[in-house]
């Protein structure tokens, strides 16, 4: 015996459709998919005269960008910046004088809740602008990007993504777009993962003024380890672990700070390092040639020291 919805029932599920319709009816004219050599995924045009938000491993290494739309239209695309630490990227369409393209709006992700629905737009497996839903399902997560790099503030959803799906937008009902999709954990189901707009909006700014994002360094290579209670409270330290110095490149902050293998650093410009992530998150561009206390251990004993941290050229 089947069951009749009822009538409120059925009114709930029509503004829920109308809301994703609406929603995918802003956006989706915006939703590039993009080729790039062997591989491609998924893009969102962020203004009229052809800047589109994407993956950094869609177009990583790629000789040649293609960008599609829905309309039709077929563009090549260059690179104008990548940030493998943050897996984004910006591309430019190349188009004729006078052309535009449509263009999505960045959300603010501070306003996002869980339990919120999100709608996933991309080209899974070639399957040109599939639309997926379901909810904002936590907030702040980290995610390890692929160049070893720690991301945070990462948006985790159950909207349904697949190989394609990277680099598209993940949007609210008022079709905003409040997170750029970046991976899946397989084989596990429901575990999906967006980069939030604001850590976007920033990054896609960097990128188009700078064509990369700037960061500081120090030179050191470390792992992180333990420090015994009886050491932390010899030297009246509120900590439980630090990074371990492995190796001082010359030439280097750290060596012209007097750093040598075997410290254990364990606070930089006042802040605690309890691991190298940390490090990571506190050698941002405003460190760059902007000297700071670094706290170390040395032999059991508590030292400081003044570190002048240097632009990072390294190639990312």
């Amino acid at each position: 015996m089947s069951v009749r919805p009822q009538p409120h029932d059925t009114a709930l599920l029509d503004a829920y459709s109308e809301a994703v319709v609406s929603a995918v009816d802003v956006v989706s004219p915006a939703v590039a998919r993009v080729e790039a050599g062997r591989g491609g995924g998924s893009g969102v045009v962020f203004a009229p005269d052809g800047f589109i938000l994407t993956n950094s491993h869609v177009v990583r290494g790629a000789a040649k960008t293609t960008v599609h739309l829905p309309d039709g239209r077929s563009r090549r695309a260059d690179v104008v910046g990548d940030d493998p630490d943050t897996d984004l990227a910006v591309l430019r369409a190349v188009l004729p004088a006078g052309e535009a393209m449509p263009w999505a709006t960045l959300g603010d992700s501070r306003m996002l809740r869980p339990g919120q629905i999100a709608i996933a737009i991309g080209n899974p497996f070639g399957f040109s602008h599939s639309v997926t839903t379901g909810v904002v399902s936590a907030l702040g997560r980290s995610l390890r990007a692929q160049s070893g790099r720690l991301m945070d503030d990462i948006i985790q959803t159950d909207a349904a993504l697949n190989p394609g799906n990277s680099g598209g937008p993940l949007v609210t009902t008022g079709g905003h777009v409040i997170g750029i999709n970046t991976a899946t954990i397989q084989p596990a189901q429901g575990l999906c993962f967006a980069i939030a707009s604001n850590t976007v909006r920033f990054v896609a700014s960097r990128l188009v003024r700078d064509g990369r994002i700037r960061r500081s360094y120090i030179g050191v290579a470390g792992q992180n380890v333990p420090v015994p209670r009886a050491v932390a409270r010899a030297n009246q330290l509120a900590v439980s672990s630090g990074v371990l110095v492995t190796s001082v490149e010359p030439n280097s902050p750290a060596s012209c700070a007097g750093l040598r293998d075997g410290d254990v650093v364990l606070a930089l410009a006042d802040a605690p390092v309890t691991a190298i992530d940390d490090l990571h998150r506190l050698l941002t561009e405003d460190r760059i040639d902007a000297p700071a206390r670094v706290v170390v251990l040395r032999r059991g004993q508590r030292r400081q020291l003044t570190i002048v941290p240097a632009e990072s050229r390294r190639p990312a």
